[in-house]
């Protein structure tokens, strides 16, 4: 166990021990829906559902903390579960390892809506005065540099109810609790070098 891991070091070994606040760092997902459903009120699910939603809070914070203007979130119930929703944020690990990079590819006034979806699939890409409301995909290889802004709002992308009990669906789903259902999205691919503007004015 990692907690006997300094047991086995000698007297003269330096430990030490990070900090973090739980919701950048710890999210188990380790109870089935059934079991999940049972836990009381106010503690933690450790669930599929609540793991997911959990990826999706910290990555809003993380833009919070670089100067996103990012809606917050709001109550919904999935196999038993109430959770928060959070606009569902996701980036490839090249986009931002630290919050420095993060940060310094977020620019002037971006806003993001509570039922936006945004996924960001490559290393140079660049949010400026974004106002998204609505499901937002970038695509780009190394070397494609993407400044992104605008306003981008369309249908987007919406999260139906599944029950873990409903064989029709798949395990995966019936897990989660949900399906995605894909009404409408801007998505962009960039496959060559160079430097690239997406800006738009709904």
């Amino acid at each position: 166990m990692m907690q006997d891991y300094p047991k086995t070091l000698p007297p003269t070994a330096r430990v030490g021990f990070t900090v973090m606040d739980k919701w950048l760092a710890y999210a188990p997902v380790k109870n089935n829906p059934e079991d999940a459903s049972k836990v009381p009120k106010g503690n933690p699910y450790h669930s599929a559902t609540s793991g997911e939603m959990a990826i999706y809070r910290a990555n809003s914070l993380i833009l919070v903390k670089a100067g996103v203007q990012v809606e917050g979130p709001v109550q919904q119930v999935f196999n038993g579960q109430e959770v928060e929703v959070w606009p569902r944020i996701t980036w490839k690990p090249k986009w931002g390892l630290t919050f420095s990079e993060i940060k310094s590819k977020v620019r002037h006034s971006c806003s993001v809506s509570q039922r936006s979806t945004m996924v960001l699939k490559g290393r140079d890409i660049f949010l400026e005065d974004l106002s998204l409301d609505g499901a937002l995909i970038i695509n780009s290889i190394d070397g494609a540099e993407v400044k992104v802004g605008g306003s981008i709002q369309n249908k987007g992308w919406l999260l139906e109810r599944i029950d873990y009990n409903d064989t029709s669906s798949p395990e995966e789903l019936r897990i989660r609790g949900f399906k995605i259902n894909k009404l409408e999205q801007l998505e962009q691919t960039y496959s060559e070098p160079g430097k690239f503007i997406l800006k738009l004015q709904c």
